[in-house]
């Protein structure tokens, strides 16, 4: 569990409110849930940086401006509060969040039909605001208090036309969801129903910290900014969260998972020396570590890592199933995914068993971001899921240090410096935006250094808002992985708590702390068709003139808060002549190299009508065939599909809406568009232009 740092120490102000928002929606309903079953035991890691926050918004002394804005009586919003809530009040899932309240829904329309926030912002009324006030926070409510509590109910029972009672009812409900998340966890540890473990204070990347050189073994060549090597820095944020952790919970923890599974040995031996007995990162480290694929065999069963005196065992995430969970799950039936999830542990560990060995499956994931994709925030999935591990005497599911108890460890000479993504930091550093922030945090390190004659209490608010820019959550946003609406908002926060260094020290803050270090632009691109196209199906671009005016689709690569999600496809192209669908699927590897085989599920609908027509490619070793009459396709450097309306059952006059599902395994991985569908016009005379 854990979220960026949101608070500026100087203001004490909170700029974004995701803290809050996932501690309504996520933290205090996912430690509940184990008290339905309670032969099932888990780990959580709480980060202290999040942890701090909780506890500032359960009292009530912590406000954020998003927070502000829905509680304020909506008759007296002023323009700057009505522009604020509707460029942010709809960052939920449209799907799973948005459209499960009808009103939301129709507000969530009603402000995208309208292309900037200065128009949407003259259309909606009084009550309008309110409605969308209240909901937008309703929305992110734990699944606890929309099932059993009495006045949230009658909330979403009244559904619209919410009274400013109402809205105070939605204020008092929140602090008292909030006011409850620590105590669960508290309690849950007491009763030994989870262990806790924690992460270094505010999230750094420690092998960073210890060595920002250190990223050039895991990625020879990199570009890399002027050498930041500061280990005491990342001794104190290990030493930061040992402390919190204790105090809050009353029991030293024995683990940590390091931020983003980052590990090096300098980073391990920190964290032998704190204390820790175990730590945790990714399969692809253990692979890189080990020099070959690591295999199930390696990778279910604990490890020690020793160097001198120094030891720690460590266990490796499997990769695969972990992710299943964060990316596949969700668009499947809770049973069939949680059967699918365990048919695939059961088979994996046969094996082991087999030969007389109990298997560690270590499951690591986000504990918040995923479940805004499921379906009521992923409870029916999880309770399915821990039903059947109840159920099946074969399975236990175990915190770590339970785990550690049943299985020796193998010997662990050093480990592969990565995080749990692809075995490197390129996240972090390397990339221009990256690399730009480092050198930031490095010249306000080295004012701290250097800083003389500055009372204690001013040098240790400069520490602390060194340590909060020291976070991962920064350069997160910065390069080319990972997009966010908030992610100027990052930016600014991030150059804030730099400033703030040089301010507390009685120096004046660089004038570049002035200018954002964000450069590249999303990368986000939908053009629709300009006029009738005629491709040949032979699976290559035979020339460049072929698919002239086809409308383009181009994937954003860019990742979210979560990051592992897979894309095959970088682009679609699409178009239509003579009655004929075309599309054109460019992939992000060789078609060849896509193995096991893929399944492309395309479907199609009249504007109008309900019916649909669904047509399945099925794509392996380069080599493309679909079973639908009429339907031709081929594959070799890109794939290409040509679809009569005749074989569908439709006729050829009017828009055409169609979408694309991709499957691997009976496992989705993935929709083009991501939500809703793409409409065509077919070809008719009338339409296309000559």
């Amino acid at each position: 569990m854990h979220q960026p740092f949101y608070k500026d120490l100087v203001s004490g102000s909170y700029q974004l409110p995701w803290t809050r928002l996932h501690a309504l929606k996520d933290y205090y309903g996912m430690v509940r849930l184990l008290e339905e079953f309670p032969a099932v035991r888990q780990t959580f890691n709480l980060v202290p940086s999040m942890l701090v926050q909780v506890a500032e918004y359960a009292s009530g002394a912590a406000l954020d401006p998003f927070l502000e804005a829905a509680i304020k009586p909506a008759e007296n919003l002023t323009e700057a509060d009505e522009s604020l809530i509707l460029q942010n009040f709809f960052h939920a899932n449209p799907e799973r969040m948005i459209r499960r309240y009808p009103r939301y829904g129709e507000l969530y329309d009603a402000r995208f039909a309208h292309s900037d926030v200065s128009q949407a912002r003259r259309a909606f009324s009084t009550q309008d605001y309110r409605d969308l006030q209240i909901l937008s926070q309703v929305a992110w409510f734990d699944e606890e208090f929309i099932e059993s509590d009495a006045a949230v109910r009658g909330l979403i029972a009244k559904g619209r036309d919410f009274s400013a009672d109402d809205q105070a009812l939605m204020a008092r409900r929140q602090l008292e969801i909030l006011g409850r998340v620590i105590p669960a966890y508290r309690d849950a540890a007491l009763a030994g129903r989870i262990e806790i473990s924690t992460t270094p204070f505010y999230h750094p990347i420690l092998p960073l910290l210890c060595d920002s050189a250190i990223a050039s073994t895991s990625h020879p060549h990199v570009p890399l900014p002027r050498r930041f090597r500061y280990p005491q820095d990342a001794a104190l944020q290990i030493e930061m969260a040992r402390d919190f952790t204790l105090r809050e919970f009353g029991t030293k923890p024995a683990g940590m998972w390091p931020s983003e599974g980052s590990v090096s040995d300098e980073a391990l031996r920190l964290s032998a020396e704190a204390g820790f007995s175990w730590t945790a990162t990714d399969s692809g480290v253990l692979d890189r570590t080990l020099g070959r694929g690591s295999g199930v065999d390696g990778l279910y069963r604990p490890y020690v890592w020793r160097q001198g005196e120094r030891e720690i065992r460590v266990i490796f995430r499997d990769h695969f199933l972990s992710d299943l969970i964060g990316f596949v799950y969700s668009a499947m039936d809770p049973a069939h995914a949680a059967a699918d999830f365990l048919g695939r542990i059961r088979a994996n560990c046969g094996g082991l068993l087999a030969g007389g060995r109990d298997a560690l499956v270590p499951i690591i994931l986000d504990g918040e971001n995923a479940w805004e994709y499921y379906e009521r925030n992923g409870r029916a999935f999880l309770r399915e899921l821990y039903r059947r591990i109840s159920d099946d005497p074969q399975l236990s599911a175990v915190t770590v240090q339970e785990a550690l108890q049943r299985i020796d460890p193998a010997p662990l000479g050093g480990i592969f410096p990565g995080s749990w993504i692809n075995a490197n930091f390129d996240v972090w550093i390397g990339a221009e935006e990256d690399n730009r922030a480092w050198e930031l945090l490095l010249d306000a390190r080295e004012a701290l250094d250097a800083a003389r004659g500055v009372s204690e209490d001013k040098l240790r608010l400069a520490r602390e808002e060194l340590l909060i820019a020291e976070g991962s959550d920064w350069c997160w946003w910065y390069g080319p992985e990972h997009d966010s609406p908030n992610r100027v908002d990052f930016d600014r926060l991030y150059r804030s708590h730099l400033a703030n260094v040089y301010h507390a020290l009685g120096m004046r803050a660089p004038e570049e702390l002035s200018r954002p270090v964000l450069t590249l632009a999303v990368a986000e691109f939908h053009a629709p068709p300009t006029a009738a196209i005629q491709p040949v199906i032979d699976g290559e671009v035979s020339s460049y003139f072929e698919w002239m005016g086809a409308g383009l689709y181009r994937l954003d690569m860019r990742t979210g808060a979560m990051h592992g999600r897979r894309f095959l496809v970088r682009e679609l192209y699409y178009g239509a002549s003579d009655a004929t669908i075309f599309l054109r699927l460019d992939f992000t590897s060789a078609p060849e190299e896509l193995a096991p085989a893929i399944e492309i599920r395309l479907r199609f609908t009249r504007m109008e009508a309900a019916r649909l027509a669904e047509v399945t490619i099925q794509l392996e070793s380069g080599r493309a065939a679909t079973s639908t009459a009429g339907v031709t396709c081929a594959c070799r450097q890109i794939l290409e599909i040509a679809v009569p309306l005749a074989s569908l059952g439709l006729a050829p006059d009017g828009p055409v809406r169609f979408q694309a599902s991709l499957w691997q395994g009976g496992l989705p991985l993935g929709a083009i568009p991501q939500q809703g569908w793409i409409e065509l016009a077919t070809a008719t005379p009338d339409i296309w232009p000559v």
